[in-house]
């Protein structure tokens, strides 16, 4: 357990530090003037290192150690944090990216440690733990960059010390971290063919929890909610993701999984069908995007443990990737749909996209499995 321990104390910082930089990011580029559109693309480059490193990162780990590869992607993405202030904005580009490739690197890996520790009949808890604490995480960076920071540089600098802070577990934990075998390589795309339900979650769960992030509060507001109502909305779906991961993951050591998931997929599907009635009085939005955020949430923490019911060894960490990948493709597509959506079917084209792809992942997940 202290090694799960560390691990999750490990991603959770990374966690802070991310979310300290993605709005410090784009609203120095705002302040810069920079373009919508530019300001956009370079959130979505690190997503794209993201998917450039994912298909490497067993192989990596196979040949240098995981555990050099951690400590390698906290480094570069600290060092990353630090720089982009003192470089022109060209430069921003590639430093996202190779962020965005630590970042991947960092999450598969951590990820496969967590899952390879934990033992089956606490798999589902441990996950939702994980998931709880990450959640808290991404929670906090927001948070520690309005009240403890004061200039951009102040926090670019408090962002990479977080994110330096996360060598510390590592080196606690060096020699717990998982080696990978040499085993034959497996091709992702033939495992995501093989057991493509956990993936295709962390795809859905990605473009669900990106996109309610970034047009939530804009559906709010077409709906004539003030903005700081509307804001407000993302902190209560935050909120059940972190009170209803461990339940959710308690409940998965229980029950099958992949029903599991399809239960949840068809609630979120209801919730998603709820969501123009309830916006109507604070009561009742407030309590749906509390349980909706959390049971959605489940996609992730579910389909991580069944991702680790399934795999072991280098293969789990290949499966771990194109769960990492799928979820960043997620994170790409997700908000451009969700708008899409609402500037062809209007304001509830938001809702109605939410409950069409949660439905349809249930009834793919359960033709899959029967």
């Amino acid at each position: 357990m202290i090694g799960i321990a560390l691990a999750i104390l490990l991603v959770s910082l990374v966690g802070v530090a991310l979310s300290l930089f993605v709005p410090l990011l784009s609203l120095e580029m705002e302040r810069r003037g920079v373009p919508a559109w530019l300001n956009g693309l370079n959130t979505a480059i690190g997503g794209v290192g993201t998917l450039a490193i994912a298909p490497f990162v067993t192989s990596l780990a196979q040949r240098i150690g995981a555990a050099r590869i951690l400590a390698a992607a906290i480094i570069a993405s600290a060092l990353c944090g630090v720089a982009f202030l003192h470089v022109p904005f060209w430069a921003w580009f590639p430093l996202r990216f190779v962020m965005g490739a630590g970042l991947g690197a960092m999450f598969v890996l951590s990820e496969f440690w967590i899952a390879s520790e934990a033992t089956p009949e606490r798999r589902g808890l441990i996950m939702g733990i994980y998931a709880t604490v990450l959640s808290a995480g991404f929670a906090a960076g927001p948070l520690v960059l309005t009240t403890f920071t004061s200039t951009p540089m102040q926090a670019a600098l408090t962002g990479s010390m977080i994110m330096l802070a996360a060598l510390l577990p590592l080196l606690l934990a060096w020699k717990r971290v998982p080696i990978l075998d040499a085993e034959p390589r497996r091709n992702m795309f033939g495992m995501l063919s093989a057991a493509p339900i956990a993936p295709l979650a962390a795809l859905l769960f990605g473009g669900i929890e990106t996109g309610a992030f970034g047009l939530l509060p804009v559906y709010g507001v077409r709906l004539g909610l003030p903005e700081g109502s509307a804001a407000i909305l993302i902190s209560v779906m935050t909120a059940g993701n972190i009170v209803l991961q461990i339940p959710l993951g308690l409940l998965s050591d229980r029950v099958d999984r992949v029903k599991l998931l399809i239960l949840i997929a068809v609630l979120g599907a209801f919730g998603a069908c709820l969501l123009p009635f309830a916006m109507e009085t604070p009561a009742y939005r407030f309590a749906l995007l509390f349980v909706w955020g959390g049971v959605t949430g489940g996609l992730y923490t579910i389909g991580l443990a069944l991702l680790a019911s399934r795999f072991s060894g280098s293969a789990l960490a290949e499966a771990n990737a194109a769960f990492v990948m799928l979820y960043s493709v997620g994170m790409i597509i997700g908000p451009a749909l969700l708008g899409l959506a609402m500037d062809l079917g209007g304001t509830h084209g938001f809702a109605v996209l939410l409950a069409i792809s949660l439905a349809a992942f249930a009834v793919f997940a359960k033709l899959r499995s029967a």
